[in-house]
């Protein structure tokens, strides 16, 4: 295959489709962060205000819903295919991709319960298939796989910001390997993390060393103890059972908004902003810690954990899966970002418990929350290692993925999302549906 005339050209010409993949990837990205800013904190200012008053999320979200609304039911391909049926691959038609960004600006820095990484892979995706066009290069089923999935980890590199997370999820996304792959590497996921512990306890009860290629850091992590392993396990079937109901509710508000698009999609819209209204009112803080995708309030929580208090991390978790679920299944966006935040949060909710640390519970917090939206265990454990960016935590990392995962699988029931009303012809996503398969 290596030696194919006609896949060292696919090759060559995914090299160079990187370059302007992620430059349009790093505009988008960088436009949807300053308008976020402007609405969020740069408007307030100027009305003498620190941080947004609680009714702030109220018209946002109204205007939010009221687009996207109208991009699902006047613009082909409906804006994009609806968050609560997860992740898909590339393969995005060109043709789809004015209402694929008019629905992501209108969402997400409006306040959505979501994150930019599925408009970036249909970005990605659609902008490989467009410059394939443009090239007049052969369309066939073997090159529109392979340039949507190489255009589509181009983009989703730019928010994760390290390529290894892109092509990770985009094997998982598209089912490289089919189930088989998933039953192979569970087995081994779960018995690499339970080794991983026993050397650990081995190498710190009895003082010998094995060699490691682990390179030295220059903080050294906490330990793991048993309380941590335990109490991980535990929580993770916990953050399972509870993330697989959000998600459920947003299918059900899909299910909702199908039969009359336009005004449901503002009414579940406005909904999600009364959560957050209802969050400020509550606790006295800034309605945007339950609106957005909680990217930025995800890194302001780990530099200071302490800063929340019991009440708050309880309304935040509470309120926040609630926009969540009516965000998924109303306005466009990944499902990654609000996942990774409820389960950051419930982590330090739930550190206080005896042994358990709160880097442990961060972190098997943020590997099932992630593997239980996305229903994909390698590229969460990837995504939250990468993150933590600490080797001490792995196992507890790999333990939490397996367990939610396989949590979330003996809890599905397989029911598909429906399909938001839409005019004209539209290209149904590449990959296979991970989330809402049984």
């Amino acid at each position: 295959m290596l030696r194919a005339p006609g896949y060292l050209r696919a090759l060559v010409f995914s090299a160079l489709l990187g370059i302007p993949v992620s430059l349009v990837a790093f505009g988008f990205l960088a436009g949807l962060h300053e308008l976020e800013h402007l609405l969020w904190a740069g408007l307030p200012e100027a009305l003498g205000r620190h941080s947004p008053p609680w009714w702030w999320p109220l018209p946002l979200l109204l205007i939010a819903g009221l687009v996207v609304g109208l991009v699902a039911t006047h613009l082909r391909g409906a804006g994009g295919h609806i968050p609560a049926s997860g992740l898909h691959g590339g393969g995005t038609a060109p043709a789809t991709l004015p209402g694929v960004l008019i629905a992501a600006v209108a969402s997400l820095p409006l306040g959505a319960v979501l994150g930019p990484e599925a408009p970036l892979i249909a970005l990605g995706g659609g902008l490989a298939l467009l410059f394939r066009d443009l090239a007049r290069a052969p369309a066939t089923p073997q090159s529109t796989a392979l340039l949507s999935a190489a255009g589509a980890a181009a983009a989703i590199a730019a928010i994760f910001g390290n390529p290894l997370i892109a092509a990770v999820l985009l094997i998982e996304v598209a089912g490289v390997g089919g189930p088989q792959l998933v039953a192979v590497m569970l087995p081994a996921l779960l018995s690499s993390g339970v080794g991983a512990l026993v050397f650990t306890g081995f190498g710190r009860w009895t003082g010998l060393e094995t060699g490691s290629l682990a390179l030295p850091l220059p903080e050294p992590p906490a330990r793991l103890d048993v309380g941590d392993v335990v109490w991980s396990v535990l929580m993770a079937v916990c953050i399972g059972v509870l993330l697989h109901a959000v998600i459920a509710g947003g299918r059900l508000a899909a299910a909702f908004v199908a039969a009359r698009t336009l005004s449901r999609t503002v009414l579940c819209a406005v909904a999600a902003g009364g959560c957050a209204a209802l969050y400020a009112v509550i606790t006295d803080r800034s309605p945007v810690e339950v609106a957005s995708s909680g990217q930025a309030t995800l890194a302001t929580m780990a530099s200071d954990p302490h800063a929340w208090g019991v009440g708050a991390l309880l309304a935040v978790v509470v309120l926040k899966a609630a926009a969540y679920a009516l965000c998924l299944g109303s306005l466009r966006g990944g499902p990654v970002f609000p996942a990774l935040f409820l389960g950051a949060a419930a982590g330090l909710l739930l550190s206080p418990l005896p042994g358990f640390g709160v880097v442990p519970a961060v972190a098997a917090g943020l590997a099932a929350a992630a593997a239980t939206a996305l229903r994909l265990p390698v590229s969460s454990i990837v995504l939250v290692v990468l993150l933590l960016g600490s080797t001490e935590t792995i196992p507890v990392v790999i333990l939490s993925a397996v367990v939610a995962f396989v949590t979330t699988e003996l809890l599905s029931v397989g029911r598909s999302t429906p399909t938001p009303a839409k005019t004209g012809p539209s290209s149904p996503a590449a990959g296979a549906d991970r989330t809402t398969e049984a």
